[in-house]
């Protein structure tokens, strides 16, 4: 399922391209470039010089499995070939190499051109949800692999949704009813389907779990985390989770879960899931969003697909205005990587708590994040909008809850920095659902242009303010 450009070599008629081996140069110098992110390139046979023609290299590149076109222009190309490339429904891109010489007379013309023809595809084409992305540059120059590569890793997540299976186990948690999704919306906007699987489906399947393989499963998850108060049929039950999940989502291919984690599982068979779904993170990378948290799955397939890992999700928990951070936790699951000092296997602290047999119900993780640069990501709005920040977790003023924690601060996105304050404002006036995906690493950008190809609308910083919303929202 990787990634195929189509790519169509253009121009008028010259021998220019010709004298400075413009196609040959681009198009060794793409395949190979793509191959080091996964993708493969196509390239039409031809070289369109009108719309009859440019047709032909497009039907011929669908043919082949095209995902992305990319227009290359050798020289200086026709506006009907222009026009009839951006006619067609795929993620589009429009490529010009530099002038060989800046004596004389002029070779290429390719600025020109690139200039007429971003202008004619903004014309016939809505490039607010069918952007055309443009690149100038010489093969192998630093500025274009990352503008290139940036398009192949946004196109490619992009790609790894369109069809992707989400089995919901048990719908959505009790009133949470800002996680509603239209699945129809989702499917339309995404490729994305959801499928629903009773909650009795995965309590039987870990009743019939044989003790081999539940001996074998906690042998392996006992040698990641440490277990620390736990009772043995507490982490029995956790492994049957584990190994009942791992069979739906094989049986059902799905690539992704959301499972309700409460409360129907701690009437039976008694237990919380969330180390189980730690587990399944960290050594399946299996994405499982807690509390039936669709968009929160969806959300963790892209950021799969962007950083080869599955993220963790969070709620934003506890601002710390004076000190510029948010404390980001969850007292589900979440990969044992993002772990700084190890990872110990607890009982639920919330589940049972107050009452006379206290928190029994196990296990979850327990871990503070490793510091570092991190992105923070939402798929919003049934799939048509997207929220995204880059931050810092360091050091806070306490440990933080148990569970999975840290504390973030540095914030910024492409328009600047902002404060702990500022996002607080945004999250709450846009209403956004209070799961969040985190990721070690900046990858904001990409997670960007994935979702401008997507179509999704931005939901932008709202700048802190007195006074009552100022219905900035789209």
């Amino acid at each position: 399922m990787s990634l195929t450009i189509g790519l169509i070599n253009a121009s008028l008629p010259s021998y220019f391209p010709g004298k400075h081996g413009v196609f040959e140069a681009c198009s060794d110098w793409v395949r190979e470039f793509s191959a080091s992110y996964g993708a493969s390139v196509v390239v039409a046979e031809t070289v369109p010089m009108n719309a009859v023609e440019a047709r032909e290299a497009v039907d011929e590149l669908r043919a082949k499995g095209a995902d992305f076109l990319l227009l290359l222009h050798g020289g200086f190309t026709m506006g009907d070939v222009v026009r009839e490339v951006a006619l067609e429904n795929l993620p589009m891109g429009v490529w010009v190499t530099p002038e060989p010489t800046l004596t004389e007379d002029i070779q290429l013309n390719n600025f020109v051109s690139l200039n007429m023809s971003m202008s004619i595809m903004r014309g016939v084409r809505d490039t607010r949800k069918s952007p055309v992305q443009w690149y100038l540059g010489a093969p192998n120059e630093d500025h274009l692999k990352r503008r290139m590569g940036q398009t192949i890793r946004a196109l490619s997540a992009r790609k790894a949704l369109d069809g992707v299976r989400i089995g919901v186990v048990g719908g959505l948690a009790m009133t949470f009813y800002n996680m509603e999704v239209s699945s129809d919306t989702l499917l339309r906007q995404l490729g994305v389907w959801t499928e629903h699987v009773d909650i009795h489906h995965m309590t039987d399947l870990m009743a019939a779990q044989s003790d081999e393989d539940v001996a074998s499963e906690l042998s392996a998850m006992t040698k990641a985390a440490e277990v620390r108060g736990v009772s043995d049929d507490q982490m029995a039950l956790t492994a049957c989770a584990a190994l009942a999940l791992r069979q739906i989502a094989t049986e059902g291919g799905y690539g992704a879960l959301t499972v309700s984690d409460w409360p129907a599982l701690q009437d039976h068979p008694g237990m919380h899931p969330g180390a189980a779904f730690s587990w399944l993170e960290e050594n399946d990378a299996l994405p499982i969003a807690s509390e039936g948290d669709v968009l929160g799955a969806v959300t963790q397939l892209v950021a799969k697909s962007l950083t080869g890992r599955v993220g963790c999700l969070l709620d934003m928990t506890s601002p710390d205005f004076d000190r510029d951070q948010i404390l980001m936790w969850h007292g589900g699951g979440g990969p044992l990587y993002l772990a700084d000092k190890g990872v110990a296997l607890i009982n639920h602290p919330m589940i049972g708590r107050g009452t006379e047999a206290g928190p029994i119900h196990g296990a979850i993780a327990d871990y503070e994040f490793a510091h570092g640069d991190c992105t923070i990501l939402r798929v919003s709005r049934h799939g048509t909008a997207r929220f995204a920040l880059e931050g810092t977790i360091a050091e806070g003023p306490a440990p933080g809850f148990t569970g999975c924690r840290g504390w973030i601060g540095g914030f910024s996105d492409a328009k600047g920095a902002w404060s702990a304050r500022d996002v607080v404002t945004t999250v709450l006036e846009h209403g956004l659902e209070h799961h969040f995906i985190l990721v070690p690493g900046l990858h904001r950008a990409v997670f960007e242009e994935f979702a401008q190809w997507c179509g999704m609308s931005a939901l932008p910083i709202i700048p802190a303010h007195n006074g009552l919303p100022q219905g900035a929202d789209v």
